[in-house]
């Protein structure tokens, strides 16, 4: 049986301890700052986006990777005779799923399989994982397929934003909401839902009430909490992350809670002092 290689992309939020750990393999997506082009997590990082996006006044647009980006990660796999499981941002965000899949027809069937996660951030990262286990235990191509395909619905991904900043420089909110929203302080939660961003919440007051409404909405799923592992995931937030950490270690039985870093095409969306919980369902 040929080895199974676990691909990802950079929008996958997981530390490089995690990846290195489980040999996974990496395409990054592009940072685009005028005609200044960057790879996400390689030659740009987040610290150094918000110091451009600072001084600019302008975000970055963020790109996909090419189909010969993901045929040249790919081929040296294919080539060693390995079997390559490529699981990506969703289909509905980005047109990354579309070009691994170019990428993957260029291949004999069978050798490359791509799946759409349906979701962003380290729920994506969640999804990898579980790929890596199973394929670390022996599982098949197709038994990773269609568990990770089972499992996308059941990825719970939440994120509190803490300025309309970055929505409204990225189109996604007008300069009135922008001007109304940071009069009265509101703070966005958003949540994936059918692999697409959706406003669920919209805070009003202090940050720290924000925090606690994140907290609610996970602690209110505690039961349904799949107890191997859950992600917080956060953008230059690290107090408050390690905060909700403890919070959730405290009030569920998770075995692992693992916080790690938004990468830049998630932070260029969200900005600063975003935090997220992200676990799966059982």
């Amino acid at each position: 049986m040929s080895r199974i290689q676990i691909f990802t992309d950079s929008t996958c939020d997981l530390s490089l301890e995690l990846t290195q750990r489980y040999q996974i393999g990496m395409v990054p997506l592009y940072v685009n700052f005028g005609e200044d082009t960057y790879k996400d997590g390689v030659t740009m990082k987040p610290a150094r986006l918000f110091d451009i996006v600072a001084s600019s006044g302008k975000l970055p647009k963020t790109a996909a990777p090419s189909p010969n980006d993901f045929y040249e990660a790919f081929a040296p796999h294919v080539a060693r005779g390995e079997q390559v499981v490529y699981i990506g941002l969703s289909a509905e965000l980005s047109s990354t799923i579309q070009n691994a899949s170019l990428a993957a027809s260029q291949f004999e069937e069978g050798q490359v399989t791509v799946i759409d996660s349906r979701n962003l951030s380290t729920g994506i990262g969640l999804l990898v994982l579980k790929a890596a286990h199973a394929a670390e235990a022996g599982s098949s191509v197709q038994e990773i397929k269609e568990l990770i395909e089972g499992m996308t619905s059941k990825i719970e991904v939440e994120f509190i934003i803490d300025t309309l900043d970055y929505l409204h420089k990225g189109g996604r909110c007008t300069s009135l909401q922008a001007f109304i929203g940071s009069l009265l302080k509101i703070r966005p939660i958003v949540k994936v839902v059918n692999g697409a961003m959706i406003l669920t919440d919209k805070v009003r007051g202090k940050r720290e009430k924000a925090l606690e409404q994140l907290l609610a909405n996970a602690l209110a799923q505690k039961e349904q909490m799949d107890e191997q592992v859950l992600f917080v995931t956060h953008a230059m937030a690290e107090e408050e992350a390690n905060y909700v950490k403890r919070q959730i270690e405290q009030h569920t039985t998770v075995k692992e809670v693992m916080v790690t870093d938004t990468g830049c095409v998630v932070s260029s969306h969200c900005g600063p002092h975003t935090v997220g919980i992200v676990f799966a369902k059982k």
